[in-house]
């Protein structure tokens, strides 16, 4: 059996090898997705975020906003190189025009709202040079929303501030997609209130199969589906089986793991996912069915979908070792009883549904189709 369908993959972090170890995506690279074998495996479309480590607002003022913009301008510059393979897609009508071109539609996205120094501003500035979507808090807490993680102070405000409510509605004015993975319960609700566009949970899975933090409820995920959104469901085994997530973290503190060393942290992560890959238990690709199940009995099978986290994870299951593994995924949920409709919606027209939505028409959602992106930074 082969489950050919396009398939929108709603979160990946493949950038970080791009700026930080010169990898071009354009060809086989050393991490979990390429153009190329991502073109293999009927990857259509693709958020690629730039993730910001907090460790850049304690470096410098303006560090977060500063590496969000390198990495954005890692992803321009492979969309210039690989013009065949890559095309920027800022609203749907670009999006078809990449897949009718033959190319991978590519979402930027930022991961992480401190990216944007509580300035609407900055956030607009980001819009113009071509983000689309924003995580709206990982997992360290910020001063206008809370993460899932615990350890807020009394300054954090249970979910979202008023200007965290300023930041959605300025999103949904852009054009751009409000995700809400990593978001604390109480930030999740009023981010949904305060959304006039369906916003998705990029990468989180299902709560009641393995009760993680960054995992969404079965309430989550039926408030999600009447919001009109998409869950989707990651390949991080951790978020998948509470067994692996233990298995990993007794790894972790094995003497070979902490010996890996590296010249920086994207190549750090990248070996020690190839340890923990080469030694762990594999995880079977059914795992991640079950959680796809599960989401769509709860959610209905029109707001569920995929976020690999492909590049920004430790290990992958068993059959999705990299981007050209996707459509064994599909052929798992065939052979589990999905239809070809449902496993298309699933897969990728449920995500794309979503970002026509929430793209357009705006404000500046049909702004120049080539964004104006300034390689020393945003200012």
């Amino acid at each position: 059996m082969s489950t050919a369908v396009p398939v929108f993959d709603s979160h990946v972090d493949s950038l970080q090898l791009e700026l930080d170890l010169a990898q071009d995506l354009g060809v086989r690279s050393d991490g979990h997705l390429d153009l190329v074998r991502g073109r293999s495996g009927g990857l259509a479309t693709a958020v690629f975020v730039s993730w910001v480590d907090p460790k850049h607002l304690a470096r410098d003022a303006a560090g977060a906003r500063a590496r969000a913009s390198a990495l954005l301008g890692a992803f321009h510059a492979l969309a210039e190189r690989h013009p065949d393979r890559l095309r920027f897609a800022g609203n749907a009508e670009m999006l078809d025009a990449a897949h009718a071109a033959g190319a991978i539609a590519g979402i930027p996205g930022i991961e992480g709202g401190h990216a944007i120094e509580e300035d609407l501003d900055v956030l607009h500035a980001f819009f113009v040079d071509g983000i689309r979507v924003l995580t709206l808090v990982w997992n360290n807490h910020l001063s206008w929303i809370r993460s899932c993680r615990d350890g807020a102070g009394a300054a954090i405000p249970e979910g979202l501030s008023t200007f965290g409510r300023k930041v959605v509605r300025a999103m949904n004015d852009l054009g751009m997609v409000v995700d809400l993975s990593h978001a604390g319960e109480r930030s999740f609700y009023d981010a949904l209130d305060a959304s006039s566009a369906p916003p998705i949970a990029s990468h989180s899975a299902c709560h009641a199969l393995h009760g993680h933090p960054r995992n969404l409820t079965d309430d989550q995920l039926r408030a999600l589906a009447s919001a009109g959104g998409v869950v989707g469901i990651p390949f991080c085994v951790a978020f998948l089986s509470r067994a692996a997530q233990e298995e990993d973290a007794r790894l972790r503190e094995t003497p070979e793991y902490r010996a890996i060393e590296a010249r920086n942290d994207t190549e750090l992560s990248l070996l020690q996912g190839r340890f923990l890959q080469r030694e762990a238990s594999p995880l079977p690709i059914d795992c991640v069915v079950e959680h796809v199940r599960h989401a769509v009995e709860i959610a209905g099978v029109d707001h569920v979908g995929l976020g690999s986290d492909y590049d920004g994870i430790g290990r992958t299951p068993q059959g999705l070792e990299d981007a050209s593994c996707y459509g064994r995924l599909g052929d798992a949920l065939r052979v589990t009883g999905f239809g070809v409709d449902d496993v298309a919606k699933v897969l990728g027209g449920n995500m794309r549904r979503v970002f026509a939505r929430a793209t357009g028409p705006g404000t500046l959602a049909h702004a120049s189709a080539a964004p104006t992106h300034r390689k020393t930074g945003i200012r």
